[in-house]
């Protein structure tokens, strides 16, 4: 078997692990709760042998190169340094409740992988990128991504336990991520049904992400969409104590999820002071002359570290905790993914290495 086939196993796994960690979640069955570790745990074993065999079949090509230098590659790292940090926290702190919360994040990169159609063939860096930064960079950038991916899920659970006033602020800013996050998960797989199940629009173009629903051509889908989003907002606005009231039946409590939400962020963040800043800066002044150049990569790349400088220094020198502080932590991922894939959407530059079409 070669790469692609691994990698084929471990999507198509870590979608299956997502559903039935959701399941456990809502049915509460310890059952289906080792099933879906064992799924998770048989995917994380299929992408680790999958990025090993790219590695390899670079050097088989006369290449050499670490799997790490497109987008294709470094989404595909970034879930993998996710679902290992979750693997650890479920064997740690012996609970499966994580797996509702971090699945879906994994599910949501790969489905971004599916949909625009990236270019997912081993090919030589250019001359002005090879460099021994580039390990350095590329890894550490995405092993803090993880990180706060983890910090994300833990935020966003204890926002959940410890609101309960539907009129209160942060019960309608967790009703409204949380909302919004599920409906573009919902989007997606229906870009895919149409893509590659019906094949009705042709897949593999940028501009046909969400375009089955969101940017659909025609204004009345558009106009669908938004009202049923805004509809399932009203739902989860609606019956969100439910939530609160499972999480509460597997015993996790709110102040280990502040402390998670911390640990895993300062963790994550000297990481990517490092090797997403300090080592970039090093190999681009490598690669293109100049340490800092504004690039809209670069530009976000230091709105996110502001963002999780806030949370610390609010943290220690504010003193801050619990539902402040998991906001920040929310509002940060949410300034990550448009770091990691909202600027190679939307925006261009000499990090627009994404090579979608």
């Amino acid at each position: 078997m070669a790469s692609p086939q691994f990698f084929g196993i471990a999507e198509v796994g870590y979608f299956v692990a997502m559903m039935v960690y959701i399941g456990h979640f809502v049915f509460r069955s310890a059952f289906s709760g080792k099933i879906a570790t064992v799924i998770t745990s048989v995917s994380f074993l299929s992408q680790t042998a999958a990025i090993l065999l790219r590695w390899y079949e670079s050097y088989q090509m006369g290449i050499g190169r670490a799997p790490l230098t497109n987008l294709y590659e470094s989404l595909e790292f970034f879930v993998w340094c996710l679902i290992l940090g979750y693997l650890i926290i479920e064997y740690k702190y012996k609970t499966k409740t994580f797996g509702a919360f971090v699945t879906p994040i994994a599910g949501l990169a790969l489905g971004f992988i599916d949909l625009t159609g990236m270019r997912t063939t081993i090919e030589p860096l250019v001359p002005a990128l090879q460099s021994n930064w580039l390990l350095a960079h590329v890894t550490m950038s995405f092993i803090s991504y993880s990180a706060f991916g983890l910090s994300f899920a833990a935020a966003m659970m204890y926002l959940i336990m410890k609101t309960e006033e539907r009129k209160g602020s942060a019960y309608w800013f967790w009703t409204v991520i949380g909302g919004i996050f599920v409906a573009l998960l919902v989007a997606m797989f229906i870009d895919y049904l149409n893509y590659h199940i019906l094949q009705i629009t042709p897949a593999g173009e940028r501009s046909n992400i969400l375009g089955s629903t969101f940017r659909n051509t025609s204004s009345a889908v558009r106009v669908f969409s938004y009202l049923a989003t805004a509809g399932f907002i009203a739902f989860v606005w609606r019956y969100g104590g439910t939530l609160k009231r499972t999480l509460s039946h597997f015993k996790i409590s709110p102040e280990l999820l502040d402390e998670l939400n911390y640990k895993v962020i300062a963790l994550g963040f000297p990481i990517f002071t490092l090797g997403g800043l300090i080592f970039g800066a090093v190999w681009a002044d490598q690669a293109w002359g100049v340490y800092w150049s504004w690039d809209p990569k670069e530009t976000w790349s230091l709105i996110t570290w502001l963002a999780y400088a806030f949370y610390l220094h609010a943290r220690f020198i504010k003193g801050w905790r619990g539902i402040k502080t998991a906001v920040v932590s929310s509002v940060a991922f949410i300034i990550v993914i448009f770091t990691y894939l909202g600027v190679n959407i939307f925006l261009s530059g000499l990090h627009s290495y994404g090579e979608m079409p």
